[in-house]
């Protein structure tokens, strides 16, 4: 059974480009399931196998789920993950029909993107220019870069010394898919990524000429996502924004701000690299107050008395 997964896994990695974060929660999803299946077919004295586990063993899955008290987030993950799966091997003529088929997700309500506000996002930007060390220049590149960029975490660290360009204030990602996009930059961000470039990168890197990352650690390798949050976590604490802050609020806060500014929802869609508006979407809830203003301002009957 478990050969199946893995089979699907490189189908998700050589057709669909998955990122190798996505594939992992892909395993650890379907491997409880295939323990859940193995369980209960031995319960019956049976040999297990995906042809034999139905749509009543999925329910029981999903029962399961309930009682282990898994959040409904979590639940729907698992859930889509099986789909998933169940597609593939009916695609693959593994078994006949999915017995996902007809089977109702867990329900979840969407839970809104919680920015910051532009001043606070100013305080946490300023927290590295207090400190004198060399690393606060590279971290002062990064903070700037993400917000000027509205980056996922995971593409910032991705970055390689020439998908930045500091002189036309562009920046170069491969997001979800490895699908590129190139996303303008204010001029700041690019003279902090310059600054960290010339004055830091290369004590860094010390005699790892073939290095092609970005942004390094003090062992001069490719700083992780972990490594950055950590990072981050101390700059938020400075700015009195802890537990405000995590390694996408800056991305949240970009999009916000955007809007807010003027931007039109499908230009923050490509900057986010979004595949569906719909997910933009969710950020036009969190500029009411722009909007308002704006009609306040704009329609003919809205000052009358």
């Amino acid at each position: 059974m478990k050969e199946d997964i893995g089979n699907f896994l490189n189908y998700l990695v050589a057709e669909k480009g998955f990122s190798q974060n996505t594939i992992d929660a892909y395993r650890s999803d379907l491997y409880q399931l295939t323990d859940f299946a193995e369980k209960e077919a031995g319960k019956r004295g049976e040999i297990p196998s995906w042809k034999s586990f139905n749509r009543q063993g999925m329910i029981s899955y999903m029962l399961d789920l309930r009682q282990r008290n898994y959040a409904a987030t979590t639940s729907a993950r698992k859930v889509a993950a099986a789909k998933s799966f169940f597609g593939f091997m009916v695609a693959e003529n593994r078994i006949k029909d999915s017995p996902v088929k007809e089977v109702a997700s867990p329900k979840i309500g969407k839970s809104l993107p919680q920015p910051i506000s532009i001043s606070q996002v100013r305080s946490l930007l300023g927290q590295p220019s207090k400190s004198s060390g060399s690393e606060a220049k590279r971290d002062r590149a990064m903070l700037e870069l993400l917000y000027a960029s509205g980056m996922r975490v995971s593409e910032l660290t991705s970055l390689n010394v020439g998908d930045v360009d500091t002189e036309n204030d562009f920046v170069r990602c491969f997001g979800k898919g490895h699908k590129e996009r190139l996303i303008p930059i204010y001029h700041q961000a690019s003279l902090a990524v310059k600054s960290y470039m010339e004055e830091v990168r290369p004590r860094l890197v010390r005699g790892k000429k073939d290095e092609k990352a970005l942004f390094l650690n003090r062992r001069g390798d490719r700083l992780t996502r972990q490594g950055f949050w950590q990072i981050l976590k101390g700059y938020a604490k400075a700015a009195n924004l802890e537990g405000y802050v995590t390694p996408h609020t800056l991305r949240h806060s970009f999009a916000t701000h955007m809007l807010s500014g003027g931007a039109d929802l499908r230009s923050v869609q490509e900057l986010l690299g979004h595949a569906n508006i719909s997910t933009t979407q969710i950020y036009t809830h969190l500029t009411t107050d722009h909007i308002r203003r704006s009609y306040d301002k704009s329609h003919p009957r809205a000052e009358d008395e």
